[in-house]
């Protein structure tokens, strides 16, 4: 079994601890979090040690999962590397590009697994559509959210859009050609309302919103690639399928049929809709964890699809402020 501890025990810091103790790969040694009260609430909970540090942690386990505010990652997960200690990290992987970069050669030179909290990834509803995304080569994303105080602190584009965008990085296997992309500060002091528009080497484009002052929630993406239509709603577990196929000799009398025109014959309408598992996607990314230390693969969301993550929501925020400058420097919107 794999000895593991906690840091952090606010409210993810709890449903990690909690999964943890169910999966029989791993022993839950104990948690430490920087708040007295937390600590001793969680304690009690759970029935588990609660060490005075992180060094006193590290000392008696064989990874950690980090589940800490985002500012503190690189230090968590740093001590933890030094100490050849296999790190699990909640998204975003740091809090800056060389903070990643920095952990990156650190977890090269202890060749430790390190994985990052990227759970879309293992949302049902996405494991059941992404086989159908061969070559999609344009891309919808919407993920809207009531207001909620916390996460305000930080940029729309960290606190949510960062989920579509490594979702679409790891079905684009193509390199970023151009980003540009707009976003208004509404409530907070950063902006609450994004969109962004990335043009890949290939061709694809993907168009991204995201809101967290939306009068109701959604979290759905759209992918279309030649002959096919799939739509992937993470928010209600749906996948929906659509896709144009040749007719070879007789008609399916159940699909639909539609004439191209100008002779180039017919093709048939098929819908879909997959099967979706009812899995904790927590759960699982914890589980693949574990797997990827016992058989000495690479993390299923690696430390590099962390950092690509947060690479592209930086030069994204950058272009949101690039804009906002011209915007004020201009005066443009403003009435006479």
């Amino acid at each position: 079994m794999i000895k593991i501890g906690i840091l952090g025990a606010g409210h993810l810091g709890k449903i990690h601890i909690r999964l943890l103790k169910e999966i029989d790969k791993f022993e839950v040694v104990g948690f430490y979090d920087a708040d007295p009260a937390a600590a001793e609430i969680a304690a009690k909970e759970f029935g588990i040690k609660r060490f005075d540090s992180i060094d006193a942690l590290l000392e008696q386990v064989d990874a950690v999962d980090i589940v800490t505010p985002t500012v503190t990652h690189f230090n968590c997960a740093s001590k933890a590397i030094k100490k050849s200690k296999h790190v699990f990290i909640e998204k975003p992987v740091t809090n800056t590009i060389e903070e990643a970069k920095i952990l990156i050669g650190l977890s090269k030179e202890a060749d430790v697994k390190v994985q990052i909290g990227h759970v879309e990834r293992f949302n049902p509803a996405f494991t059941a559509g992404r086989p159908y995304c061969s070559k999609p080569m344009f891309i919808e994303t919407h993920r809207l959210a009531q207001f909620n105080p916390r996460g305000t602190d930080v940029s729309v584009v960290l606190d949510l859009m960062i989920h579509d965008i490594d979702i679409i990085l790891s079905v684009v296997k193509s390199n970023i050609k151009r980003i540009s992309a707009s976003g208004v500060a509404v409530v907070s002091d950063s902006p609450d309302i994004a969109n962004a528009r990335i043009e890949f080497d290939n061709g694809c484009v993907a168009n991204l919103t995201a809101s967290r002052i939306s009068m109701k929630n959604m979290r759905k993406s759209r992918f279309c690639q030649k002959n096919a239509y799939i739509s992937i709603d993470f928010l209600d577990k749906k996948v929906e399928v659509i896709r144009l196929m040749d007719v070879n000799g007789e008609e399916d009398p159940l699909a639909v049929t539609i004439d191209l025109g100008n002779g180039k014959g017919s093709k048939q309408i098929y819908f879909e809709n997959p099967e979706i598992l009812p899995v904790n996607a927590i759960k699982m990314e914890l589980e693949t964890f574990a797997d990827s230390i016992i058989s000495n693969t690479t993390p299923l969301v690696s430390i590099d699809d962390g950092y690509k993550a947060l690479d592209a929501a930086y030069k994204i925020i950058e272009k949101m402020k690039a804009a906002s400058s011209f915007m004020e420097e201009t005066g443009a919107g403003k009435t006479k």
